[in-house]
């Protein structure tokens, strides 16, 4: 079977617009809440967007697999050679408050590897979208990593995580993280952060438990802008520690942050 990444791109593209787009126009309903944790929240909108990016993809590909946030599709996995993940809205809580800093990701697998993917983040209209046979996109422009090589001149995007699952405290990590770069940024939504690193705004991203659909579209991005993402350690459930960069400070920041899990 030969695939067809354009295609399997221009799918993704009209995923996550329908559901950043769903997410936007219904943001007076932002507090209608499922259930509530510790340091999350699942709303309504989670799963409605979800449903929308789902119904766009099996429409035009009724025969593949899903992996989603909020629950899996119905073909089973095995019998297809694609596997579509979604994020609905990633950066949950900064959506809940307000804050604009959250996107929609959608990302496509062909047997085992990322082949597509787009990250939207609706507020401010900016599209992020890669195949791996193409150069990476903003709104049809095309971006690339910064020239940064030190990392005390970098700008590094990271998140807080309370179940980190490595020997090293969150805030420890921060605070190392902090003392050899320019600035340490926690900004509340991985996707929107790693595609920050791709089109040149900063120069990594660090994340010590993290799933995923958060990162599989705004991997690739970040690798065809000319960067590198790397899984540091695999974890239970899709979920990893997770790296990205220009490619230029990634040894200085991997350097940095923990490789082995807590015991």
């Amino acid at each position: 079977m030969k695939c067809n990444y354009k295609e399997l791109l221009d799918c993704a593209v009209s995923a996550v617009k329908k559901a950043g787009l769903h997410a936007l126009n219904n943001s007076s309903r932002r507090l209608k809440t499922i259930k509530t944790f510790r340091h999350d929240v699942k709303l309504a909108l989670d799963v409605e967007c979800q449903q929308k990016a789902i119904e766009s993809i099996l429409r035009k590909f009724p025969g593949h697999a899903i992996l989603g946030e909020e629950g899996n599709g119905s073909v089973d996995p095995g019998k297809t050679a694609c596997q579509w993940i979604i994020d609905p809205i990633d950066g949950t809580v900064n959506f809940f408050h307000g804050l604009t800093n959250w996107c929609s990701s959608v990302a496509v697998k062909y047997r085992g590897t990322v082949v597509a993917g787009a990250v939207y983040i609706p507020v401010i209209d900016e599209l992020y979208t890669a195949a791996i046979d193409g150069p990476p996109m903003r709104n049809n422009s095309t971006i690339h990593v910064s020239g940064i090589s030190n990392l005390a001149d970098s700008i590094i995007m990271t998140g807080l995580d309370k179940n980190a699952g490595t020997r090293t405290a969150p805030l420890e990590i921060f605070r190392k993280i902090s003392e050899k770069t320019q600035k340490a940024r926690v900004m509340g939504a991985a996707a929107a952060d790693i595609c920050q690193v791709a089109c040149g705004r900063a120069e990594g991203y660090y994340e010590s438990g993290i799933y995923i659909w958060d990162i599989a579209a705004a991997g690739l991005i970040v690798s065809r802008a000319g960067g590198k993402a790397e899984i540091l350690l695999e974890q239970s459930g899709n979920r990893m520690s997770f790296i990205a960069s220009n490619g230029k400070i990634h040894s200085a920041l991997r350097k940095l942050v923990p490789h082995r899990r807590a015991r």
